[in-house]
């Protein structure tokens, strides 16, 4: 039977062969994972549809498929297992080293051993790029008579093909960019290029939400199986108060038209290994601390394995993204399009501010709206962020809703 690509949405095109989990010919059992489909936005999975075996692959890691493209060949039928051998005979089983049909055949190539490498793939799965970056890393330092007979040396033929060579230290490693980091960028590029993108800053006062959590962390857990109360729920909730004030910011261009959400469904920024993406926490004005949290949480481990759907960063009226968690002071969040604002969320640090007529040390946050001036004015940008502020700065208005 046929091994196809899956039917991809209608906002995607076409995909990339990421990697074969199974080579030809090797035993499979139903169900097990053959291969990963990367897509724009998110990696599909196509599994063995019965027992049986690859007798032919199509296409390789690296090439491009369309929606329901032929990948492979498969053969159904019982999956042989070789007999155990008997308790005295039996011989000390090797270790099983997981890796890419691409990463065996280079390995194999170079001879090397794949036991030594450590893999960046699904489930530490050897890629490719593994086996190439450990060649570089591995490269052996020439001793000084080898240095001196490579300098005596005549010169390369400058048409032939060395790809392993360096000269001294200065190697370098060309890879293509995985299908989703092309999107991003042509998606970031798009936004600067055909929005009219302002930032405004503000700062804010994390102390209330700070002892809010001290005070009740540990009874919002029990209440709530465990889920431990953070600082993107009180986010969450605040953006939300300050979009139903000015629905501008909730809003989005298409064409020459204004389309005004009425709901309100937040992105929340999530990086990977594989890049920047976006799931939507849907209708978050209908949900409390604790189902916003459970959501992120949730969408925060799938986006790690590499599982969220395209449903999962489907839409969005709003986006937050926290650059804090890595130490970011202030930066200018760029627009999700078609969305008119995002909120950028940075690092909490303590620093001498003036409070009732005193200078008190407070912790801190910048907060950054950027926002597409073809709808937002200035004024509204920047009462919209005020109103982010003063929320958070005092909780009870977000219950409130004052």
């Amino acid at each position: 039977m046929d091994i196809k690509a899956p039917a991809f949405p209608e906002s995607i095109t076409e995909g990339t062969v990421a990697v074969w989990h199974k080579s030809a010919n090797e035993p499979i059992r139903r169900d097990d994972l053959l291969v990963d489909i990367e897509t724009d936005k998110v990696v599909l999975e196509v599994v063995a549809p019965a027992d049986g075996r690859l007798v032919q692959i199509f296409k390789q890691e690296g090439d491009v498929v369309e929606s329901e493209g032929l990948l492979a060949r498969f053969e159904a039928g019982d999956v042989a297992v070789p007999a155990a051998p008997a308790a005295d005979e039996a011989p000390v089983p090797a270790p099983s080293v997981s890796a890419s049909p691409a990463a065996r055949k280079l390995a194999e190539e170079k001879g090397l051993d794949l036991a030594k490498m450590q893999g960046t793939g699904r489930d530490g799965r050897i890629t490719k790029d593994d086996v190439a970056q450990y060649v570089i890393e591995e490269r052996p330092t020439p001793s000084p008579t080898a240095a001196k007979a490579q300098q005596d040396a005549p010169p390369l033929d400058a048409e032939e093909d060395f790809p392993d060579q360096a000269t001294g230290e200065r190697v370098e490693r060309r890879v293509p960019m995985t299908r989703l980091r092309a999107s991003i960028a042509k998606r970031l590029v798009e936004a600067q290029r055909n929005a009219a993108m302002l930032t405004t800053f503000n700062e804010v006062d994390m102390s209330p939400v700070m002892a809010l959590r001290r005070k009740y962390q540990d009874e919002f857990q029990a209440r709530h199986n465990g889920t431990r109360l953070g600082f993107m729920s009180f986010f969450v909730r605040a953006s939300v108060e300050a979009l139903k004030r000015f629905p501008a910011v909730n809003a989005s261009i298409d064409g020459d038209d204004i389309v005004y959400h009425g709901y309100y469904d937040i992105g929340v920024a999530v990086s990977t290994d594989r890049g920047l993406v976006v799931p939507v926490v849907r209708d978050a004005d209908a949900l409390g601390l604790a189902q916003i949290e459970d959501q992120i949480n949730h969408y925060g481990e799938k986006a790690q394995q590499g599982k969220l759907s395209i449903q999962d960063m489907s839409g969005g009226t709003f986006t937050i993204s926290n650059g804090g968690v890595f130490g970011s002071l202030l930066s200018t969040p760029i627009l999700n399009p078609p969305q008119t604002g995002i909120l950028g969320m940075h690092k909490i640090q303590e620093r001498p501010v003036v409070a009732g007529g005193e200078v008190v040390v407070r912790p801190m946050m910048n907060l950054a709206l950027s926002y597409d001036h073809r709808l937002i004015d200035g004024r509204e940008a920047v009462q919209f962020l005020v109103s982010v502020k003063q929320l958070l700065e005092d909780p009870a208005r977000i219950l409130l809703e004052l």
